[in-house]
């Protein structure tokens, strides 16, 4: 089946197009961008106070919070960080974030993806903006341990 045919006898003959309803000019109409900018403005705060400590990209999210918030930063690549920062905040999303290990690996990739497109525009005084947030919260992220040794073999095939 593709976009073209017909899903079910209650599916209209112009069907679903998606190219039209993953327009980028949809999502980042001035009245989407306020939307999110108020979901962030009320929710970003409190959790990523809440949930610091147990994200491993609080300090990609809190960096691109501060992004958002520059002046400098071009209009769409502040409206799709403002979509994922309201997707962060958001209660109910793809995967709940209740969940133990992975509640926060929708978020995760939400970022990863947001990050990939305009990164670009997150200058270093957000990422230490970032990372003085953290440090005065005492969630600092500990930096990775060290590989593990590697075993040495002996015999034949070591």
């Amino acid at each position: 089946m593709n976009a073209k045919t017909k899903a079910s006898p209650r599916v209209k003959d112009d069907g679903f197009d998606p190219l039209k309803a993953l327009s980028p000019s949809r999502a980042l109409a001035p009245a989407a961008v306020r939307v999110n900018e108020e979901r962030v403005r009320k929710g970003f705060w409190p959790k990523i106070v809440r949930t610091a400590s147990k994200i491993p990209f609080a300090a990609d999210a809190l960096s691109v919070w501060y992004c958002a918030k520059d002046p400098a930063t071009p209009p769409a690549a502040r409206g799709m960080m403002l979509a994922a920062l309201a997707y962060f905040v958001l209660p109910a999303d793809a995967i709940p974030d209740v969940l133990a290990v992975v509640g926060f690996t929708d978020d995760a990739a939400v970022f990863a993806a947001l990050l990939a497109l305009v990164g670009h525009n997150l200058k270093p005084r957000h990422k230490a903006e970032a990372q003085a947030f953290l440090d005065q919260l005492g969630q600092a992220p500990a930096p990775p341990p060290p590989p593990p040794p590697k075993k040495r073999r002996f015999g034949l095939f070591g």
